[in-house]
């Protein structure tokens, strides 16, 4: 069941691309992380209302809720890092750097997890980092001249941090249901994310976001729980180094859909890094 629950993971994971893609029009970036973060941490926790998931909270132990609020501050710390590394450096150079995450989850699931190193997963890792590489678009820009090197140590953590939520995620709902894990470790997404609208000082552009916009935010909100549930029910039972490329197959959904919705088109480079990509996932199954 565990892979049913990652694929549904990747589908709303998927889905939560385009709409937040919507949402972003004319509308500051954090911004949009930070409504949407507080949507999904409704969502969690209407689900543990009705799963009566809540009745675990007196036994949760300090073990339990360690790894789940490092989970959620690694989750945070990724997002902070992400969006230094874009204040400082092109979007094009930081995004590639960012999505080695995946590989670096299996890597680090593999030495900390003690989950299976073979030769196929060695073969998947490839093929996923080769396939990811080629998806980024890499392209000229007039001020790179200029541009500070620290971007790259900004966007390395970024991965880093990541990387290891999937792990400490995993820790965490060893010994509680997946979906009240979730809910706990989403409060603190949620206040990093607020942290980061705070200190960029963009708080007074939650007002300015109109109708359409808010209503594309708060589907993506639902989209995103939805795949969080689904994502750390996966881990719960699944290795982390299947699990997490597994999630990452959302790509095919949000490239299908911005064909269908946005007109956006595939080229032959990114159209080859895709089916590396699902390539070195689904040879994980095998």
């Amino acid at each position: 069941m565990w892979i049913l629950y990652a694929f549904l993971s990747a589908i709303f994971a998927g889905i939560t691309s385009i709409l937040a893609k919507i949402g972003l029009k004319n509308t500051n970036s954090n911004v949009v992380t930070a409504i949407r973060t507080l949507v999904v941490l409704i969502f969690a926790w209407v689900v543990v209302l009705i799963a009566g998931t809540y009745e675990e909270i007196p036994h949760i132990s300090g073990k339990t809720l360690f790894f789940l609020i490092a989970s959620g501050m690694a989750t945070g710390a990724s997002w902070l890092c992400y969006f230094k590394a874009l204040t400082i450096g092109d979007v094009n150079k930081v995004t590639p750097v960012d999505k080695t995450s995946t590989v670096l989850a299996m890597i680090i699931a593999i030495i900390f997890l003690h989950e299976s190193l073979t030769w196929i997963k060695v073969i998947c890792m490839v093929l996923i980092l080769v396939g990811t590489l080629l998806m980024i678009e890499f392209k000229e820009t007039e001020h790179r001249h200029n541009e500070k090197k620290s971007w790259l140590f900004y966007a390395v953590l970024s991965a880093i941090f990541a990387a290891i939520t999937s792990t400490l995620g995993k820790i965490g709902v060893t010994e509680i249901d997946s979906t009240l894990g979730t809910a706990i470790r989403t409060i603190v997404v949620l206040i990093m994310a607020w942290i980061v609208v705070f200190v960029t000082g963009t708080q007074r552009e939650v007002k300015r976001v109109d109708r359409k916009n808010l209503f594309a935010i708060v589907a993506s909100g639902i989209t995103t729980g939805g795949s969080w549930i689904f994502y750390f029910k996966a881990l719960q039972t699944g290795d982390v180094s299947v699990v997490v490329p597994i999630d990452k197959l959302s790509i095919i959904v949000t490239v299908a859909f911005s064909a269908i919705f946005l007109k956006e088109r595939v080229t032959l480079k990114s159209g080859i890094g895709l089916l590396l990509i699902v390539a070195g996932t689904l040879l994980l199954l095998v």
